[in-house]
């Protein structure tokens, strides 16, 4: 078992939501006070479940065996996506009253980025549930089966590998359209060629700029890449619908000026406007 450690206040709640709200059928799955999800780490699968610690001020994370060997690895992802790094009080000092309603709010990152950000090329103009219904066909019919200690964890999410090979017609068969098949098959192909990096460490001002430069690929989708795989605290998507719908603004350039005052945190403060709605 694996003990995370964070700063307090930490919400909780608040990441399980929007996880459980985006979960992919067959690799991930909320229940109660627990996240699971499979894991792909190169050749290795396996999965794990985590919890919360209130006590400890802590996350405590339950492993396969065969992942066991990759602790180290599985510890950095984790505290990556559970935001476990953040700085509360620092946040809060510049957010102010924006986050006063949300005390110790946390920005959603990625276990895997590569399956964020495809998860977000499939959200783009579609609702959340709609996305989210599309990726759990990419997992369940293009993954990998696994057995797992969760019966609703069934599939390891489709490789990059496997999706820059496989046919077109095969993700238009599970109802994705023709733009964001290209996209879908330009990023996975850039990420299987190691030629764009979808982790914490990669420089995100120069990977939303290598995205952006793939077919299907805009703004919207290079911010949310930012703010999810790529950890980028400052990461804004000044063009998503409900940023704008919550700062009462109609252009994207409108809402970039408004939130200007929140730099270095604009991350946290798209989470909070995402929350007011």
């Amino acid at each position: 078992m694996l003990t995370l450690a964070y700063t307090p206040p930490y919400d909780w709640q608040g990441l399980l939501d929007f996880f459980a709200a985006r979960s992919i059928a067959g690799v991930e799955k909320v229940e109660g006070d627990a996240y699971w999800r499979t894991v792909r780490l190169d050749d290795q699968l396996g999965w794990l479940c985590v919890r919360h610690d209130a006590q400890a001020q802590a996350l405590t994370v339950s492993l396969s065996d065969s992942l066991l060997s990759a602790r180290a690895q599985i510890a950095a992802r984790l505290r990556a996506q559970f935001d476990l790094d953040c700085q509360p009080q620092a946040v809060a000092k510049v957010l102010g009253a924006l986050m006063a309603p949300y005390p110790g709010l946390r920005v959603p990152g990625a276990f895997d980025g590569f399956e964020a950000v495809v998860r977000g090329v499939l959200g783009q103009q579609i609702t959340v549930a709609a996305a989210t219904t599309l990726a759990g066909r990419v997992a369940t019919r293009l993954g990998t089966p696994l057995h797992t200690a969760h019966p609703a964890l069934t599939h390891a999410f489709a490789s990059a590998r496997t999706l820059a090979a496989i046919e077109p017609d095969r993700l238009g068969q599970l109802g994705i359209v023709g733009t964001r098949i290209a996209a879908i098959q330009g990023l996975a192909a850039a990420v299987d060629a190691g030629t764009i990096d979808l982790s914490p460490q990669a420089d995100s001002a120069n990977t939303q700029r290598a995205l952006k430069a793939l077919r299907g690929i805009g703004e919207w989708t290079a911010q949310y890449a930012a703010l999810r795989a790529l950890k980028d605290a400052d990461a804004f998507p000044a063009a998503d619908y409900g940023v704008m719908k919550a700062l009462g603004v109609s252009k994207p350039q409108q809402a970039l000026v408004r939130a200007q005052a929140w730099q270095p945190y604009r991350a946290y403060a798209a989470l909070c406007l995402w929350r007011a709605l």
